[in-house]
């Protein structure tokens, strides 16, 4: 929250149920569409070198292939549970672009994006959600916008 006060981009904050794990679950929970509130994902390289993050809305599913092609890697791989806590100092759930800023990772997120005005994202703790405005956030985290994501099955 610091990090937007000093960009003077406009925020809110939404609190819900920590225990709540599931994006989809916690859009519910905060009465927002699924499609405003964007999951932060840790993406490998299979060559290696540094994580990338891809954000996308809760009521999709990362499409590896997509987000590897897009970025000219052979292979890209979600970062098992344990290993993105470990790389983020974050817990799952509670990941956030804005909190790993330092790192300097490349951020991608999903085109569906641009449907939104704002967009819901983690605070960095569980239960705390941020709702920014889309074309602000998009610049802090000097973000790319790529077709990334595809509609969950369960959806």
């Amino acid at each position: 929250m610091r990090l937007l006060d000093a960009n003077a981009l406009d925020y809110q904050v939404s609190r819900y149920d920590k225990n709540i794990r599931d994006a989809k679950k916690v859009a519910a929970a905060l009465g927002a569409p699924a499609e405003a509130l964007f999951k932060t994902l840790v993406v490998l390289a299979a060559g290696g070198g540094k994580p990338c993050l891809a954000l996308l809305p809760a009521n999709t599913t990362l499409n590896l292939k997509k987000l590897a092609a897009a970025i000219g890697e052979k292979k890209v791989s979600l970062a098992a549970h344990a290993a993105a806590e470990k790389l983020t100092g974050l817990q799952v759930g509670g990941i956030s672009p804005l909190a790993l800023m330092h790192k300097q990772w490349r951020v991608y997120v999903d085109r569906r994006a641009q449907t939104q005005a704002r967009l819901i994202i983690s605070a960095g703790q569980r239960g705390l959600q941020l709702h920014v405005e889309r074309e602000g956030l998009l610049r802090l985290l000097n973000a790319t916008l790529l077709d990334i994501a595809e509609e969950a099955a369960d959806s």
